[in-house]
């Protein structure tokens, strides 16, 4: 059954060993941060702090789809939020999502829900009541959106925007955020409400069931309900809210719900912050203003939040799955002949790994070519297309088919000015100003123009020994002393 809050989430990881639950008292500026950052470079369970100095009566949860340290369930938690088995692969949760994802299922609006357990609005709102925590040395403040909905809709449509843009609190009532032209809410604000010279109405929520943050980090296009996403996700409909002072719609078991509104033309510096790249980035700069005019938030609330830098974080398990599940699924009905396709987390979705294939000479330049014009694939500056006995899971095969199959010259292929922003460190100035970046394709597979007799063979076990050696090795494991490794 797939879990209704964010609670229930909780208790199931803690059952799986994938919780820590911390009673010591924790300072929010720096402390949280740091425990949650050294949680992610151990892979050790997400840390749930009940004793915030200063806020007794909130608490945070931290990394909160981050990957686990047992090997036979690296992706435990993610797969645990799609109330999958812990132990299912990458692939497994992959091919899930795509099966789900296609068989949407629209929210359900309800009277009532826990949201609304404390309501405040107008001059009682008082962001400073939540332990936002200064998570980085060098953050410009306090940041009490990490993991979350932002939630705005199109002035001409209604269609409903569900991302995930970071939230630094400036006072009492003020928020500020980076969002960037291209993305769908700056689309929305940029081209739509400001030129009119109208304020855009928001919601944020925070503490939701698993999957609805995640699925807002996931772009989508435009005109996609993730709502709807959510419920085909969840295998039933998610229940919805309406807020008090805004025309929207939040998840009804949210811990707590900001409700508000974003002026046209006006900013307040925001920044820097420790971002998904594992860099400091985006410096101090004038940036849109987010009103609150309402919160409203369950008893005893609980943050979520996540840690962003070197990898791997939240947002790194999210996109590494999500990104490369929506790449597959678009090439199969383009009728490409992938076999898989994989981000590895620690490349933060700048790489894009696919293996398929390879049906005619210059296959992979119009492979690569068509998964950059998609809108998953387009922020992959670096694509490795290998053969499809390659496990492109297992990093030591990538590397392996890169050294190997790729060559210096013919196999590296560049395109410049190509679209980027401003959150790249490998950028200068200039390109950052300008949006532009590059692509580089490592093309990892045999040219098809090549004779027969000059394709190299694998040396693998499963490839160059008689099938009946190998089935007897495997049969004979154990009697030859050894413990593990058997194919049981």
């Amino acid at each position: 059954m797939p879990f209704k809050d964010l609670r229930s989430y909780i208790k199931r990881l803690h059952q799986e060993g994938e919780l820590q639950k911390i009673s010591e008292e924790v300072q929010p500026v720096y402390e949280v941060g740091a425990i949650i950052r050294r949680s992610y470079d151990l892979r050790a369970p997400a840390p749930f702090f009940s004793n915030l100095r200063g806020f007794p009566d909130a608490r945070i949860f931290g990394a909160p789809i981050g990957l686990s340290r047992d090997k036979n369930r690296t992706f435990a938690r993610f797969a645990i939020s799609m109330d999958m088995a812990p132990e299912s692969s990458p692939m497994d949760i992959m091919e899930e999502y795509l099966r789900r994802i296609q068989k949407p299922i629209k929210p359900v609006i309800v009277k009532d829900g826990p949201c609304k357990e404390n309501i405040v609005v107008g001059k009682e709102v008082d962001l400073q009541a939540f332990p936002s925590p200064v998570l980085h040395q060098g953050d410009g403040g306090p940041y009490i959106g990490t993991w979350h909905a932002n939630i705005t809709k199109d002035p001409d449509t209604g269609v409903r925007n569900w991302g995930m843009y970071r939230l630094m609190v400036h006072d009492q009532n003020t928020m500020g955020g980076l969002f960037l032209p291209a993305q769908n809410i700056g689309i929305h604000y940029y081209t739509k409400y400001e030129p009119r010279g109208r304020p855009m109405e928001f919601a944020i929520a925070l503490g939701t069931e698993p999957v609805t943050p995640w699925v807002a980090g996931t772009r989508f296009p435009i005109d996609v309900s993730e709502a709807d996403i959510i419920g085909g996700i969840r295998g039933e409909p998610l229940e919805l809210i309406k807020c008090e002072t805004v025309d929207l719609e939040v998840p009804a078991a949210s811990e707590i719900v900001i409700e508000g509104f974003i002026p046209p033309h006006e900013r307040k510096l925001e920044g820097p912050f420790g971002e998904y790249t594992g860099f400091m980035a985006a410096d101090r700069a004038p940036r849109p203003v987010y009103h609150v005019t309402a919160i409203t938030h369950r008893n005893r609330p609980i943050l979520p939040a996540t840690c962003m830098g070197v990898p791997v974080d939240d947002s790194a398990v999210s996109l590494s799955l999500t990104k490369a599940a929506n790449i597959l699924g678009e090439l199969r009905q383009r009728g490409f002949p992938v076999r898989s396709v994989y981000c590895p987390p620690e490349a933060v979705s700048h790489w894009t790994v696919v293996s398929t294939k390879v049906p005619y000479p210059g296959y992979a330049r119009h492979l690569a070519h068509a998964i950059w014009g998609t809108g998953w694939g387009r922020s992959g500056w670096y694509l490795v297309i290998v053969e499809e006995d390659i496990d492109i899971t297992d990093m030591g095969q990538v590397l392996w088919a890169i050294s190997t199959a790729c060559h210096p010259k013919r196999g590296i292929v560049q395109v410049d000015n190509v679209p980027a922003h401003p959150l790249l460190p490998f950028l200068s100035p200039e390109e950052k100003a300008k949006h532009l970046g590059a692509y580089a394709l490592f093309d990892c597979t045999w040219p098809r123009e090549w004779p027969k007799e000059a394709m190299p063979v694998k040396a693998s076990f499963d490839n160059i020994w008689p099938k009946e050696v190998q089935d007897k090795v495997l049969r004979n494991w154990q009697a030859y002393g050894y413990k593990d490794g058997c194919n049981e």
